[in-house]
Parts: structure tokens; sequence; C-alpha cells
């Protein structure tokens, strides 16, 4: 919880008591809850820092046991009960050892996937899936993903590549074997970049996804696809406003994308559980060292997701 604005020193864990659910809602001990850029801005003064919203709980994906339910308990897989291993998203305060959420929030866990992975699978899943649909990514055509090797980027190189399309995704050096490894073409961001995915798909970018939020990021693929429709951001917005690009997520101007992301629930933890959706994690740490995870995230270095166990 953010007690104060400010950078991580102002994150503590405080006890609070966890009421009974009421009608549609179950209540989950949680196993694993996935930490996001997001988070941090929350409490950093990115959108304002009104008094009235402290103390703040924090987090948006949880994976867990259910322990209760109310009355009318139906998720979008059907009814929820007691010793259900699920995944709640969207999970406001998803930061806690317990946690009460709209039965609505709530799909199967992948069997597949150990706990760390699931409470890390949704954000950076919904998120990469409505970005390829706003694009408009069709089998056999090719798209520039650029930040491919952080947490949306793995999934969409991943969701792309099982779609049938070409991936190009910028990364650093070090992180190309890792996006080979999932079918994508790796190429190093910097000067000479538009040459580079030039040479790395001849036939052309038919769409590009900015998932870095760089001036380079936006240009380029405004010189390589043609259609500007085409091309989407989720970190770039003042850039990308200017450029005439669509803008998604939780910026200014932005399509949240809130029934997409909703309906691409199932559809990844049916990827997960089938062998076709990976969640590689970077880092796993106790609930009480919130702080240090988001100065790990904070660095913008990390392949793969955070994640909080309580």
């Amino acid at each position: 919880m953010a007690s104060a604005y400010g950078n991580p020193e102002v994150l503590s864990v405080i006890d609070v008591a966890v009421p009974e659910p009421g009608p549609g809602q179950v209540r989950i001990a949680v196993r694993a809850a996935g930490v996001n850029p997001f988070d941090h801005k929350m409490y950093n003064g990115t959108f304002g820092t009104d008094p009235a919203k402290l103390p703040m709980r924090l987090g948006a994906e949880a994976a867990g046991v259910v322990t209760a339910v109310g009355a009318h308990a139906t998720g979008p897989a059907g009814p929820v009960a007691v010793g259900d291993e699920v995944i709640a998203y969207r999970a406001p305060g998803a930061y806690a050892a317990e946690l009460v959420v709209p039965a609505s929030s709530v799909v199967p866990k992948p069997a597949a996937l150990s706990w760390e992975q699931a409470g890390g699978l949704m954000v950076v899943g919904v998120t990469a899936a409505h970005v390829l649909e706003a694009i408009g990514l069709r089998k056999d055509e090719s798209v520039l993903i650029h930040g491919a090797a952080g947490g949306v980027g793995l999934m969409a190189v991943q969701l792309a590549v099982a779609s049938g399309a070409t991936v190009v995704g910028t990364a650093s050096p070090g992180k190309h074997d890792l996006l080979r490894e999932l079918g994508a073409v790796p190429i190093a961001y910097g000067p000479g970049l538009a040459d580079r995915v030039r040479a790395a798909a001849p036939e052309g970018v038919h769409a590009a996804a900015d998932l870095v939020g760089t001036d380079e990021a936006v240009d380029v693929s405004v010189e390589l696809v043609a259609d500007r429709s085409r091309i989407a951001t989720i970190a770039g917005f003042a850039r990308g406003a200017q450029a005439g690009i669509k803008l998604l997520g939780g910026g200014p101007g932005a399509d949240p994308g809130t029934d997409i992301r909703a309906a691409a629930r199932l559809r990844l933890t049916e990827a997960a559980e089938a062998g076709r959706l990976n969640v590689l994690i970077a880092g796993s740490y106790p609930l009480h060292e919130a702080a240090a995870a988001h100065r790990q995230v904070m660095t913008g270095r990390t392949s793969g997701k955070i994640v909080l166990v309580p």
C-alpha cells in the first residue's frame, strides 16, 4: 500500500480486515500478484497527487485459491466454487494476501502455469491481444514490435507468431536469443533502425506496435508502415497523437479496449493450458519487498514479468 506520493519507499504492508464476499463476489487467497509499470505510476505523481486517494492499494492482477463465494458467483467460465484455482483480473488491490473481487473478474488458472506465471499473465496478455487486434494483424503479414523483450512484448511476439505473422522485434542484443526462440526476427534499436527493419522484412512491414514509448519507435513505424491506422502505441501518447496513430491503454486520449481485453482472458488461459503461450518470469519478491520489485520494474530492463508472492 502507498501511504504517500513519491518513490517506492512510500510502500508498506499493513493489516486490514478482509470482508466476506457479497452477492456475485468471491474471496481469494492470493498466491502471486503481477507487478506492472502502471502500478508505480499510481503513486509517483503521474496521475496527480490527490491526498484523498491515500492510502492507496495497488495491483490489478492475481492468482490464487477461492476461499469463499457469495450468492450467484459466476465468472466468464461458469460458476465459481470454494477450492477453485483462479486468475483474477481486473483485481484492484491485488497486492494482498487475501482479496475480494467480483466473480466476473475470475477465470480458471491453467494447470500448465505456476502460480507466479498465472499471477503475471493477464495484464501483459490482454494488452498484447488488444494491440494486435487494434492494428488488424493477419496471417502472412509482417509486424514490427518495438520493445519485443518486455512483458507485453513477449506476449505480443508469441500471439503474433501463433497467428501466422512474421515478427520483427526490437530489443537489446543480449535478448535476441530469447526472441529467436519465440519465433521472432530480433534487431537492435538505435541509429539505422529503419534500414535494419527493411533488411529483416524485405517485403515490407504491414503493421507496427510501439510498446516502449520512444520517439524512435513512433517515427520508424510511421516511416515504414503506409497505413497509420495500423500503428499503435501503449506508451508514446504525446508523440503518437502528433503522428496520428492509435493510442491504446490508460493514457490521455487512449482507447482502453475494455471489452476486447475482457474477451481475451479465456483465449489466453486456453492458449497457456495448451502450451502455446508461456509467461516468462524475470523475478519474484515477497509481498513485503514490493518496493524492491518496483525498483526493478522502473529500470525498464526486465525481460518478462515481476511478481509478488504473499
